[in-house]
């Protein structure tokens, strides 16, 4: 039998151009912290943001992992080109509309690329996933 609902609602960010604010921890806190609220959910703790990926002036910058109630928020920020990469999955429902609303806010991106997907195993399977097994 297939399950008709989705297990959960994720979406994926790709933001191009953006401001100095991906260059700031301050900044990605205050932004993750807004977004929670923004979007009603719960956080769980505080959110994790560490440099990374000094090896590669392409890729240096900070990641974020804010961990909330009904799952989490992820994501990378590139210093040097000033490109953002962010996901939201979450089992209880949110606006994209107001996820864009924030992000434009904090980080005014020249670009954005938004993929949504409802998350679930048993259902038909939809573009970008195939089947591997």
């Amino acid at each position: 039998m297939q399950k008709s609902t989705p297990w959960g609602q994720h979406l994926i960010l790709d933001l191009g151009d953006c401001n100095t604010n991906v260059c700031s921890q301050d900044a990605i806190t205050v932004f993750v912290k807004e977004l929670v609220e923004a979007i009603d959910m719960k956080a769980y703790g505080e959110p994790v943001i560490v440099y990374f990926a000094e090896h590669s002036d392409e890729a240096a910058g900070y990641s974020l992992v804010q961990l909330i109630e009904t799952s989490a928020i992820t994501g990378h920020f590139s210093e040097n080109n000033r490109d953002a990469y962010l996901d939201i999955f979450s089992c209880k429902t949110f606006e994209n509309n107001i996820v864009i609303q924030v992000v434009e806010k904090h980080f005014a991106p020249q670009r954005i690329h938004l993929a949504s997907l409802e998350r679930g195993i048993e259902m038909p399977l939809k573009l970008p996933f195939k089947k591997m097994k």
